[in-house]
């Protein structure tokens, strides 16, 4: 299966996450599972990234051309599909993906989740979307998605599953 990883691409974030993005690469490699993420080396990405190869899993970047202006792509990708734009690379992971796992990262993991939650819901894909929910990094995100169904904004139909750890998250694409 590909697992599809959407999260920080940024060298400023906590040890802790980084150890939880290497055990997540970890484990996606040892359920002998491929990892398709934006292509960076640094961050969640990064962190997932050497966790897969350390552990002799493949590895499939997508990333437009000029993203190696904004930053350094992981080396030891299997796999480099580039795009023309962030839109089609959004698409090509919808695409090539068989599970999105949404760990912690900034503005480019939400348009990232929101994209494929919006499509789920369009009915444009029928694929699995879980939220790692690693020291409760999304609760404010899911309290807000509870009110906009409170409040009828949104249906509560059940686009994503939640999970708490890595060992939870492998349990829901395993």
């Amino acid at each position: 299966m590909k697992i599809c990883l959407f999260g920080a691409g940024s060298k400023n974030i906590n040890q802790d996450y980084i150890d939880v993005g290497y055990h997540l690469g970890e484990q996606i490699a040892k359920n002998n599972h491929s990892l398709v993420f934006g292509g960076g080396n640094d961050g969640m990405m990064g962190s997932v990234a050497r966790g897969v190869y350390d552990n002799n899993g493949r590895i499939i970047g997508i990333m437009p051309e000029w993203m190696e202006e904004f930053e350094e792509l992981y080396d030891n990708c299997d796999e480099i599909i580039y795009t023309n734009s962030m839109d089609d690379r959004k698409l090509k992971f919808i695409e090539v993906s068989d599970v999105f796992i949404i760990a912690p990262g900034g503005i480019g993991t939400l348009d990232e989740f929101f994209e494929v939650i919006t499509l789920k819901k369009l009915k444009k894909h029928d694929k699995p979307i879980i939220i790692l929910n690693v020291n409760h990094f999304f609760d404010i995100m899911l309290n807000m998605l509870n009110t906009m169904v409170e409040e009828r904004f949104i249906d509560d139909e059940i686009l994503f599953t939640v999970a708490d750890n890595v060992e939870d998250a492998v349990e829901l694409f395993n």
